[in-house]
């Protein structure tokens, strides 16, 4: 890998998951005691073969279904600027997983810090908070951090390490403002219009471009202990169509995807990259009636691709999934296809989303299992034992040990 970091990080991760994947358990197993045993040194050793083994650990209690559902919610805060409105504090009673922090929540820097203070505060579990903070038009901050080049531009202009530096100094911002991860990696490839849904969102059309400068992007946002994560997979670049409008689908193999739209997720993936969001777009290579993120084998693709982190939906309160899926079908069908986090900026919809993940998981609809792994996988990004809520213990992302241990 490129970076000298994410070597760190893949150890740190793996010697980190080692830790509670491997709990040892003390088997010994007592040998008949012959006449020789009347001396000293065999009365010692008698003692020590017989010596009992240390307690099992208790068995695993989950949480309630109710807790689990709630763990794979990322939803927004419409209109809300203090801890202490309606909204707030039902969320969480909920027990959300996180929430995202939009431009309608900030007023400055003092104030944001005092909302997300009292939703943490107000919260069971840790709360993963997240934000859009991308280069250019796309800034949840723009007023208290100030503004950047569009990625476009930066790629064009600007050399990875220069990339990197920014995106360090964009982390350190949104880590003073307590900030945990930012939605800002775009991997797209787009060479279309500046103002188009990606445009000048993407740093290049160019694979190897792009892949370079979406890598520092995430690379920087690291090292200031701040989570990236790389959107929109496998690539939203190829469709003209705004999927916060309506649905589309693209017309492309997966051996044409696997060396152009493809070529930047698999390089932060192999870099251990946390969190993947999928987007709202149709794939001819994979299912071309549904959007990425709601389809099964685009699920599939990413885990065969080696991710082990959070695969988290675009917001689905988007056209493109909701003038078809109503919020409660939405957030099943993606659970149920591989989804761990449900991204969503209408918060006024978590306790349904909710209610119907239970429900489904009642009536057999979603396997518990699969509600168990969203849930678990949550809990590790944020640094949590999934134990307190769940009996699955998936891997953890290589890059997450060092960002923990930067955060802490």
């Amino acid at each position: 890998m490129r970076n000298g970091l994410y070597f760190l990080a893949a150890a740190l991760g793996l010697l980190g998951m080692a830790a509670y994947l491997l709990s040892p358990v003390v088997t010994t197993r007592a040998e008949p005691v012959t006449a020789a045993a009347s001396t000293p040194e065999a009365a010692v050793a008698s003692e020590a073969v017989t010596a009992p083994a240390p307690p099992s650990p208790p068995p695993c209690v989950p949480g309630s279904i109710e807790e689990r559902a709630a763990q794979t919610l990322v939803v927004g805060l419409p209109n809300t600027v203090t801890g202490a409105e309606p909204l707030a504090q039902e969320l969480a009673q909920l027990g959300v997983g996180g929430v995202l922090v939009k431009r309608a929540n900030v007023k400055d820097a003092e104030q944001v810090r005092g909302l997300i203070g009292s939703l943490r505060a107000a919260s069971r579990l840790p709360l993963l908070v997240t934000t859009d903070e991308e280069p250019g038009r796309v800034s949840t901050f723009r007023d208290i951090l100030g503004r950047t080049s569009s990625a476009r531009t930066l790629g064009a202009t600007e050399t990875p390490d220069a990339i990197q530096a920014l995106a360090r100094q964009v982390g350190q911002g949104l880590s003073s403002l307590d900030v945990d991860v930012d939605l800002g990696t775009v991997a797209d490839l787009d060479a279309g219009d500046a103002n188009g849904i990606i445009g000048d969102r993407s740093y290049s059309s160019d694979p190897t471009v792009a892949t370079a400068a979406a890598s520092a992007f995430s690379q920087g946002l690291l090292e200031s202990g701040v989570l990236p994560t790389v959107k929109h997979f496998p690539g939203h670049g190829r469709s003209a169509v705004d999927s916060h409008v309506r649905f589309s689908a693209v017309d492309a193999s997966l051996e044409e995807l696997q060396v152009t739209d493809l070529a930047p997720f698999a390089e932060q993936i192999d870099a251990g990259v946390p969190i993947v969001m999928l987007a709202h777009v149709g794939y001819s290579a994979l299912d071309p009636s549904l959007p990425a993120s709601l389809d099964p084998r685009a699920y599939q693709l990413l885990r065969d691709m080696g991710f082990q982190g959070v695969a988290m939906t675009d917001s689905l309160g988007m056209g493109a999934v909701n003038l078809t899926y109503p919020y409660p079908v939405a957030a099943v069908n993606a659970i149920a296809a591989g989804a761990d986090a449900l991204l969503v900026t209408d918060g006024t919809q978590a306790r349904v989303m909710r209610d119907a993940l239970v429900a489904a998981v009642a009536d057999g609809r979603l396997p518990e299992s699969r509600l168990d792994e969203a849930a678990a996988r949550m809990l590790v990004l944020k640094g949590v034992d999934p134990a307190v809520l769940t009996c699955t213990t998936p891997a953890a992302p290589a890059m997450l040990a060092a960002t923990h241990a930067l955060r802490d």
